[in-house]
């Protein structure tokens, strides 16, 4: 490993990719401790204390929602604008047959991309920002009506801004820029968690402490295997005659992915756990008795940790289910096998094939689904264990980060080998 890094490094196009990457990041960390104005520090802290989902979506952001910086919903609207045109993908026919027309047609999909995540950053922040104010402790205070206007367009041109940085990494360097960022945003966070706990540190936990580095290492592991884990299902291709040539009679294999969503059903998730307490917030202090008492019990009900984490996990496995179902379509798999000559040994070309792979899907789907249920729920787990909330493992970050870093060096891998074929 450490010779692959030394020779990334002694290829000057590819340390140039390498340190325009790390000079972006930069750039990205700055403007994460960019505040917008009329911010309460103390109300802040109590505010993300008591709210641990808010610390989930402070990992999509980088750290800049803990700040309230200038790009404190990070690049969560963009990607809820990707998931939202993937969807009508598969939904509007016109937007399908663009999907198909190649490389224009996938910018085109990508422009409207854009256009769509510039509404969805004002709403988010405004009903964010919103939120916070009238919370009990207000964490913002002290704003005009056209200073609540002119943050909503700051936060809203700091997502823009890190969406630009996002495309400008994957055009011209390695790897996907929006994983990059978010990955980024995850490991800076890295010191101060040590340092939260060697300031809180106590030697009568020193058993803990052990217990729950053992616990990192297992779902790291658990994590780069899931990833990786995949179930091949073997296509062969029949012999054909033309001519005085014989093609086909060879043999393959359809990789099924265990973690076939990736991290998509927990940013669903997310979005519906969030719903329904932060519309209870808005009626919490309301004239009506009856609404401001249910709203009560509702936002209450939200911040009982093991109805939550219930309700999560319950979550993040129909959203697993559902989005796997979305991208994943057997019949047209089948036919693209069928057309090409090849079969699965055993099964019959068409129907019968896509009743197979739907089937092998939907067994290995629940060990992901599974898999990302207890990921998602984690750092409650950990946190009710040990009593310590720094302690409390992000299992989503884990998996991003696991998975951003896997991609990336197998994207290193594949430039080194493209460099390397005198070698062959």
């Amino acid at each position: 490993m450490l010779d692959k890094v030394l020779q990334v490094f002694k290829i000057p196009d590819l340390r140039k990719k390498i340190l325009f990457i790390l000079g972006i990041l930069v750039i990205f960390r700055i403007a994460a401790h960019i505040p917008i104005p009329g911010v309460d520090p103390e109300n802040l802290k109590s505010f993300f204390a008591g709210n641990q989902i808010f610390g989930l979506l402070d990992i999509f952001s980088g750290g800049g929602l803990a700040k309230l910086s200038v790009v404190m919903l990070g690049v969560a609207p963009y990607i809820t604008a990707s998931i939202i045109m993937q969807l009508l993908t598969m939904i509007i026919p016109r937007l399908e047959e663009l999907s198909k027309e190649g490389e224009q047609g996938r910018q085109k999909i990508n422009q409207w991309t854009r256009y769509l995540t510039i509404p969805l950053a004002a709403v988010q922040s405004y009903g964010f920002l919103t939120l916070l104010m009238k919370s009990d402790r207000p964490v913002i205070t002290n704003i005009t009506p056209f200073d609540l206007l002119t943050i909503i367009f700051s936060v809203t041109a700091g997502t823009v801004f890190l969406m630009w940085l996002g495309e400008l990494i994957t055009e011209k360097g390695i790897g996907n820029g929006i994983s990059l960022i978010i990955f980024a945003g995850i490991v800076s966070r890295l010191p101060q968690v040590v340092q939260q706990v060697f300031v809180l540190w106590d030697w009568t936990k020193l058993p803990t402490y052990i217990a729950s580095l053992v616990v990192a290492v297992i779902v790291i592991t658990g994590v780069v295997i899931v990833t990786e884990g995949r179930r091949n299902i073997p296509i062969v291709y029949a012999k054909r005659v033309r001519g005085m040539r014989m093609y086909g009679g060879t043999s393959t294999y359809l990789p099924l992915r265990v973690n076939q969503a990736g991290v998509i059903p927990i940013i669903f998730a997310i979005s519906i756990v969030l719903f329904p307490g932060m519309i209870a917030n808005f009626f919490v202090n309301s004239a009506n008795p009856t609404v401001a008492n249910i709203a009560r019990q509702v936002t209450g009900l939200f911040q009982d940790n093991f109805f939550y984490g219930i309700f999560y996990f319950i979550l993040v496995v129909v959203f697993t289910y559902f989005y796997t179902a979305v991208i994943f379509h057997p019949q047209t798999i089948a036919e693209n096998i069928q057309k090409q000559g090849g079969f699965v040994p055993g099964i019959r070309p068409g129907r019968r094939t896509a009743r197979f792979l739907h089937m092998v899907m939907n067994r290995i789907t629940l060990t992901g689904a599974l898999f990302l249920g207890a990921i998602a729920i984690l750092p409650f787990i950990m946190q009710g264990a040990t009593g310590i909330a720094a302690l409390s493992i992000g299992g989503t970050g884990l998996l991003i980060v696991v998975s951003v870093v896997l991609e990336t060096m197998k994207q290193i891998e594949s430039q080194l080998v493209m460099r390397d074929y005198e070698g062959f």
